[in-house]
């Protein structure tokens, strides 16, 4: 493993990726602000399993592969893309719809429940290319050949990332959650929030959809 001063400028730059804004920060925020906390939360972790699957993957090569060929980085693009604006259309439109059903006095939407939440966080992190292209470039500058294990050494870097990047998820969820209850009697504000998350996805989707295969 890289000596301590390396570590430490590894945890530093993973916290300050962890807490840019991105898929997975935007879908939470729009998770929690359309569901609650709990949702919120379970959306976190999804979006953690999705990252562990980058892990994963790249530890075994895998996401090399797919990042080598044009046909498969294309593919898991545009798959991505799709589902991100698809995650962030039904977001804009159902936070829209929900706030007029309830200023009419109507029912309000049921929530989607925790594990579906936590089913398209896993989704929305581990389709996105973009993320395996993460991996594959950083992690490696802080790993140690003369250590051995590369393997492992690129699972444990891997995972401290995804811990960060969960991290800063549940705080989103928590923050999300108290301007949800906050903001309770004013339904146009928390339209207005889930909107822009939800606009925020399409945006990003559209971003991926552009995104070029990085250079080997």
């Amino acid at each position: 493993m890289p000596d301590m001063t390396q570590l430490a400028l590894y945890f530093a730059t993973a916290l300050v990726l962890a807490i840019t804004p991105g898929p997975g920060i935007f879908y939470v925020a729009a998770r929690t602000l359309g569901g609650g906390r709990v949702e919120g939360v379970a959306s976190s972790f999804g979006t953690g399993l999705g990252g562990v699957v980058h892990v994963l993957a790249g530890s075994l090569g895998v996401s090399a592969i797919v990042l080598a060929s044009a046909e498969l980085f294309t593919a898991l693009k545009l798959i991505g893309a799709a589902y991100l604006i698809w995650i962030g259309l039904r977001t804009f439109l159902s936070a829209r719809r929900d706030t007029s059903t309830g200023l009419k006095g109507g029912p309000a939407a049921l929530p989607i429940g925790p594990r579906r939440a936590f089913r398209e966080g896993v989704l929305v992190e581990a389709l996105n290319p973009k993320t395996a292209a993460f991996f594959l470039a950083f992690v490696p500058q802080f790993v140690d050949p003369t250590e051995g294990h590369v393997a492992l050494q690129f699972v444990v870097l891997g995972l401290v990332s995804v811990a960060l990047n969960t991290l800063a998820d549940i705080v989103v969820a928590f923050a999300a959650s108290r301007i949800r209850e906050s903001a309770a009697a004013r339904p146009v504000l928390i339209r207005r929030l889930r909107e822009a998350s939800g606009a925020a996805m399409i945006a990003l989707g559209i971003g991926l959809v552009l995104a070029k295969r990085p250079a080997n």
